[in-house]
């Protein structure tokens, strides 16, 4: 077999998807033909696209299926899913299909089921009575799990352009050092702000240059103000946080005047120290000990928070969770039914987040 029908439905224009889909085939030195193409009009209606692609054999004709699959095409004559079982704790089947972060459906039963807990880089697991489709990580794979194999009976819908020229389309490039940031701010304010107004959910992820550059009290007035629903972040963060708390200092340097102070280098190991005085972060709350500041804000509002650990970690602080897998699992707890995740200059904790959040947040 060396032609096979595909279709195509969403924003494929505004979004340049339709682009992706066809260089995508010729990339691969196969060839297409447009069969149909029906162009929504307005930003609410979506276009469909019938695509018929040649390959050079079966098997050259599947590896541009798995492809095109991964763009939201998927053929008009679907397969039911098929599933093979683990044969041991953490071991899925050689041709396990491996997901994206996108909204995603498999077929299964002469129908459509849209996939739970959408993340990247996890298999697709059958949970039965009723039939559901669960995004689930490896490690967490079971003996007898019942995996998704192969791409034929998956769709999957790439996030559409219509969604990105909305106010969240100021994370893309409009902020440089050419550039006033204003327009970006003013965004995420009113981003912020239409969140809370509709009883949504906004996660912040903090690095510690929130600390060194001064803002730390700022997003504490954010959280304090019921702008903020969740915090993430790493022990450095909360460490700066304590040490400007204690010392008035972040890494060594005068908060207030921006002078270096003597001996301000360990300032940070002595607030640590103070910390393990009380027990924990907590504990030096309750006790008065820790009367501001942003770890104090994060503590007093309620919201859910998590430092999870890494290998530089100074101290680290009781609270800091150090079993990687534990952290995960605390992280992907709290960004859950997120509307909206900040990431502040915490490159590693960041891209940790963006791992195991749907595309559509």
């Amino acid at each position: 077999m060396r032609h096979r029908i595909f279709h195509a439905e969403g924003h494929l224009i505004d979004s340049r998807i339709v682009s992706d889909i066809l260089n995508t085939v010729l990339r691969e030195q196969g060839d297409y033909r447009i069969l149909r193409f029906d162009v929504g009009k307005t930003p609410a209606e979506t276009s469909r696209m019938e695509l018929e692609v040649e390959g050079r054999d079966t098997q050259h004709l599947q590896h541009i299926a798995d492809l095109l699959t991964q763009l939201g095409v998927f053929e008009r004559s679907v397969p039911s899913a098929v599933l093979e079982s683990a044969d041991a704790d953490r071991h899925a089947p050689t041709h396990f299909y491996s997901t994206t972060n996108h909204r995603t459906e498999v077929f299964f039963r002469g129908k459509w089921h849209e996939v739970l807990d959408q993340r990247m880089d996890a298999v697709l697991v059958l949970k039965e009575q009723p039939d559901r489709f669960v995004c689930t990580k490896l490690r967490d794979l079971k003996r007898g799990d019942k995996v998704v194999c192969g791409s034929d009976s998956v769709r999957v819908y790439p996030t559409a352009a219509a969604v990105r020229r909305d106010e969240f389309s100021f994370m893309s490039n409009e902020v440089s050092s050419e550039r006033s940031d204003h327009v970006a701010v003013d965004r995420a304010a009113r981003a912020l702000m239409n969140i809370k107004r509709k009883n949504g959910k906004a996660v912040v992820v903090c690095g510690p240059v929130v600390i060194h550059t001064g803002a730390g009290n700022d997003l504490g007035d954010l959280i304090k103000r019921g702008y903020i629903h969740g915090f993430l972040g790493g022990n450095a963060a909360a460490v700066h946080d304590l040490e400007v708390q204690f010392f008035n200092t972040s890494l060594g340097v005068d908060a207030s005047t921006g002078a270096v102070v003597e001996h301000g280098h360990n300032h940070h190991m002595r607030a640590i120290n103070i910390i393990y005085g009380y027990g924990s972060i907590e504990e030096a709350v309750r006790a008065g000990a820790l009367k501001g500041g942003l770890m104090y804000d994060v503590i007093t509002s309620g919201i859910p928070w998590c430092l999870a650990g890494s290998i530089r970690d100074d101290g680290p602080l009781p609270e800091t969770v150090n079993d990687m897998i534990e952290a995960q699992r605390q992280y992907a707890q709290i960004i859950e039914g997120a509307d909206m995740i900040i990431m502040l200059s915490s490159m590693l904790h960041a891209i940790g987040t963006g791992n195991m959040t749907p595309s559509w947040v």
